[in-house]
């Protein structure tokens, strides 16, 4: 095969899906106001509608980086304790972020659904600095281990 790129099935869906639905955080990459690439770990959900959500700060670079160029990427999935780690699955999106802060339509149902899955955000999630990124899934390629290797939609995610 020239080609590394296995052909989408409904096993890499379910397997990519999965990787979402479990994950609790996630590395996200932004480009931050000079050009450079950014990494950090943020808390990761899904809201109702399956989308990833993030409750972020505006004190931190990385909302910062979001509000002035929302283009990012997401990495989920962790090494399990045992064997090498890049035989472990994981799913990284390209995304576009958006927001919904204190007081806008939909935050009040956001927060709640959020909080169930993230209790312990209850501490300051009513801060003014805190607000829910929302971000839109534009395409996903899943390393679903050695020599699995899936471009998918976001139709596949689940993310239309």
């Amino acid at each position: 095969m020239t080609n590394p790129i296995r052909p989408t099935d409904n096993e890499a869906r379910a397997l990519a899906q999965s990787l979402m639905v479990n994950a609790r955080f996630a590395a996200l990459g932004v480009v931050t106001d000079n050009g450079a690439p950014l990494v950090t770990r943020i808390a990761f959900g899904l809201c109702p509608e399956g989308r990833p959500v993030s409750l972020v700060s505006s004190l931190s670079m990385h909302t910062r980086a979001l509000q002035a160029n929302p283009a990012c990427s997401l990495l989920v999935g962790e090494p399990g304790d045992k064997g090498d780690p890049l035989t472990h699955p994981r799913l990284s999106l390209i995304c576009r972020a958006s927001f919904v802060r204190h007081g806008e339509d939909g935050y009040s149902e956001l927060a709640a659904h959020y909080l169930r899955d993230h209790p312990k955000s209850k501490l300051y999630i009513d801060f003014s600095d805190f607000a829910f990124a929302q971000l839109n899934v534009i395409e996903g390629h899943l390393n679903g281990g050695f020599g699995k290797a899936f471009h998918l939609t976001a139709e596949d995610l689940g993310q239309s």
